[in-house]
Order: C-alpha cells, then structure tokens, then sequence
C-alpha cells in the first residue's frame, strides 16, 4: 500500500519583478501536505505549463484575472496523476488537467480538475495543442478575427505554443496564405515545415519590409501575439476590412514605462479594420468544438504541436525567464 506524502515543495512569488524577471523573484519551499477532505482529491504533478501571460500577473496591477500574491504559490496549468480521492468522480491513478502548477503535489476540489486521457495523447498535450494553447488559436481565428476562406493570415510569434497551432489551425480552415514571424532562421524553416507558406526572422530585417515580402498583396487577418513593430506592420499590411485579433504583446510585458501605440493606428478608419482583443477564458462554449476538430486535425496529419521541456520544479522560474526570451519552440513544458 503506497503512503501518500505530507510535505510538498511549491515555486513562490519572493517579490514583484522590475522589468525582466530574475531568479531572486523566485523561491522553492518545503510546506505540509494536507490530507484530502470529502470532495478532494491529491495530485501528484509530473507536467506544468509556463505561459507568457503568467508575467502580467506578477504585477501588483487590476486586470482581468487577480495578480499573484508575494509570498504565496505560482499558479498555471498542470497535469498529474491523483493519488488519492475523497471524490466518487475521480479516482485514483487518473490523470487530471487543473490550475495548480508550480507545485510537486496539490489537493484539490474534485470539481475543479478535469480528467484527461493519456492514453489518447501525452499528458503534456492537455497543456499545449488540445490545452490553452490551442483552443486560444481557434478562438482567436474564429469567433474573434472572423477568418473566411482564402483569406491571407499572418500570425506573430509563430513558432511558440499559440503562434504555431494559429498557423496550422489558419491553413485548416482554408486560409488562402499563412505567414509567420519568429525570433530565429531554424524557427523559420520549421513553420515551413508544418503548413505556413512563408515566414521571416524579425530580428534581421524591419518587421513591415519583411511582411511586404512575404505577403506582398497584403494581408486580411492578423493574429496578434507580439505587439510593438509587429502590430504596426500589420496595420500597413492590412486589407480593406482587415481584422486583427489581439492574443498577447509579448514585446512589452517587461517594459517598466507605458508603451506608445502603433504610430499609424489612423489607417484603421480608412481600411475600416476591426481591432479585438480577447482571453479565450471568454469563449468557454468553443471548448468542445475545438477538441473535436483538432482531434480529426490531428490524426489527419494537419496540426503538430512542438515542445521544449525542462525537467524539475527547481528549473521552473529558469523556463519561464527563457520562454520570455524566446528559447522555446512550441509549448514550453516542464516535466516534475
């Protein structure tokens, strides 16, 4: 019979980051486990996401999801094995999706996890391309940017965990040219590789020549994780009627001062362009409906999902710095 464990080691937030993060804003401690009540279950987590929006709450700011708190455990989307039910509803040796990562073990409500097939996919996938990640994709495309068939889409940040799924998802859904940026020539070759027509390296050239190069009749979507140049660009590119789907602004989530907007954001009203922003948390009724296509995507041969994995909670904070910095192809992943 195994014994379940009584401590747990858990990431904390020792104090807000100024700019980029750093390892001093990051402490690894040792706590007691709690037994599991009626209703709960105990998790053992063996994958944990990092994501960029994660920075954002590191900000003692008002936003559309609270900050995290100084002193107490880092939050984020996690997979792991429960090893212990108090619940009818999930039973041990399950595997479960929840929101409390950064952490070896977590007791949880049994209503707040979400039981995941890892026979059917790699726990890490719940994670990335049938997690968050993918279903931000679909979101953003669909119910956001309005996408329509032979539409010319290009996405920002295409080779991370949202960008690359995008792109996939984009040329699925019958885009008629799907373009990409991203931060290195090997993570250009690579969305050639899966599905996009063109990509460039937005650290060689200025973002707007490049996307004229490789979308030179311009563009109808843009799919938009960067911000900064990218946005920009995007906006000079853009088609009469375009729309931009607004996901992240990677390029300002360490800045210390406020963020000039796009110098030709006056080309929206001529064009007629249509600007949204979203949290895919707002669109919870397309769940299901992406599951069920990126499952047939899947198994077609029409959607891959890189990762890049990191091993031991210790090395957390480390991933998350490097995932800021681009280190990551695909889903950046820790395994614990």
């Amino acid at each position: 019979m195994s014994v379940t464990p009584t401590s747990t080691r858990q990431i904390v937030l020792a104090s807000r980051p100024t700019g980029a993060p750093t390892s001093d804003n990051f402490r690894l401690e040792t706590v007691d486990l709690p037994e599991p009540t009626d209703g709960q279950v105990l998790v053992r987590n063996v994958v944990m996401s990092v994501d960029p929006y994660m920075r954002g709450r590191m900000n003692d700011v008002k936003s559309y999801v609270a900050p995290f708190a100084v002193d107490a455990p880092l939050e984020g989307g996690a997979v792991g094995e429960v090893i212990a039910s108090r619940s009818a509803d999930v039973s041990v040796g399950q595997h479960v999706l929840h929101g409390a990562g950064w952490r070896d073990h977590a007791v949880l409500p049994a209503e707040s996890v979400t039981v995941v097939d890892t026979d059917r996919a790699p726990a890490s996938a719940y994670l990335g391309v049938l997690g968050m990640p993918g279903l931000t994709a679909y979101v953003g495309l669909t119910a956001v940017a309005e996408m329509r068939a032979g539409d010319t889409v290009f996405v920002s940040g295409a080779a991370g965990a949202v960008g690359q799924i995008a792109g996939q998802v984009a040329r699925a859904l019958g885009a008629g040219r799907v373009v990409g940026s991203a931060g290195s020539d090997d993570k250009v070759a690579r969305l050639q590789e899966i599905g996009y027509d063109a990509g460039f390296n937005y650290k060689t050239a200025p973002v707007r020549e490049s996307l004229r190069e490789v979308a030179p009749d311009g563009i109808d979507v843009y799919f938009d994780n960067v911000g900064g140049d990218h946005l920009e660009a995007a906006i000079s590119s853009l088609r009469l009627h375009g729309r931009v789907a607004m996901c992240g602004a990677i390029s300002q989530y360490n800045a210390t001062d406020p963020v000039p907007g796009p110098r030709n954001l006056a080309q929206a009203i001529g064009k007629g362009l249509t600007l949204r922003g979203f949290i895919v948390g707002q669109y919870p009724q397309l769940a299901a409906e992406y599951r069920e296509r990126a499952a047939v995507w899947l198994e077609d041969g029409l959607l891959q999902a890189d990762e890049t994995f990191r091993d031991g909670l210790e090395g957390a904070p480390q991933a998350f710095m490097d995932l800021l910095e681009g280190a990551n192809t695909g889903k950046m992943i820790v395994r614990l």
